[in-house]
């Protein structure tokens, strides 16, 4: 017998609209609703964090720590909705922790965000203990395998490899919906 005092929230269907809105308030840039398959992944990705990137290993949120590109791609085989955006500032980690506590609360219970770049929540990461702040610390996409930029340019986004300081950085997150 279900206790009716217990109220059962139905899920929201948001609009791609609101979607959008949702990541631009946020902090994103740019924001766009794709569908999971157009996101890329590759086993070359990971070899690049870890021959290029001086942060490799250095906490649960960047490989080796992270699922392989094959578990990101059965992941993201699971959706059918995602949002795709952009931050000039590099917070994508931090409006895809917002967006996906937004959605969770809104009863969208499999939203799930990625960011990008390193993890820069604890200067030394717990490893052992435990991630201090889990509900702020996401992963990269690119840690998990996600080819960021073929994922950018097959949905529209404009990114070019930065060659100088004075080139236009390009940080990109991902929010799994539905």
């Amino acid at each position: 017998m279900a206790d009716s005092n217990k109220k059962v929230r139905a899920r929201r269907n948001f609009t791609r609209k609101e979607l959008v809105q949702m990541a631009v308030k946020f902090g994103a840039t740019a924001a766009k609703v794709v569908s999971p398959k157009m996101v890329k992944t590759g086993p070359w990705v990971a070899w690049k964090c870890q021959f290029g990137c001086g942060s490799f290993g250095s906490s649960l949120v960047c490989p080796p720590h992270t699922p392989a590109p094959s578990k990101t791609r059965r992941m993201l085989d699971e959706y059918k909705v995602a949002v795709l955006f952009e931050c000039r500032d590099g917070k994508t980690k931090r409006v895809a922790a917002m967006m996906e506590r937004e959605l969770f609360l809104a009863g969208c219970f499999k939203a799930f965000g990625f960011g990008s770049g390193p993890c820069e929540l604890c200067e030394v990461c717990a490893f052992d203990k435990g991630c201090r702040h889990p509900h702020q610390a996401r992963p990269a996409m690119e840690a998990c395998g996600v080819d960021v930029f073929s994922t950018a340019r097959r949905n529209g986004f404009k990114i070019e490899v930065v060659r100088s300081p004075c080139d236009r950085q390009h940080y990109f997150g991902l929010v799994l919906v539905k």
